[in-house]
């Protein structure tokens, strides 16, 4: 089973298999909104919606903290286009 954890010391979510960091969603802060910078998931894991569940992570803790994100890199733009639950955090 794959374990998404949100580390806010490292500003980053990581999918875990076991102890294995197999993918990130990393975020750099500016005032008071996140820029969601990077996400990617070990090729082996692909097709299982971890990518999907990192940035959700990251919207969860930013929710958390009244935050709001702006996503730069590719997949989280194309999840923040389709995710209307994402309204309350977008930037």
């Amino acid at each position: 089973m794959i374990n998404i954890q949100f580390r806010p010391e490292e500003m980053r979510a990581v999918a875990l298999d076991g102890e294995k960091v197999i993918g990130e969603c990393t975020v750099s802060a500016s005032g008071r909104i996140w820029l969601l910078t990077h996400t990617e998931v070990d090729q082996a894991y692909g097709g299982q919606g971890i990518a999907g569940r990192l940035v959700d992570s990251v919207v969860e803790a930013a929710r958390e903290r009244g935050l709001k994100i702006h996503p730069l890199c590719d997949y989280a733009q194309k999840r923040f286009a389709v995710k209307k639950e994402y309204v309350d955090v977008a930037k």
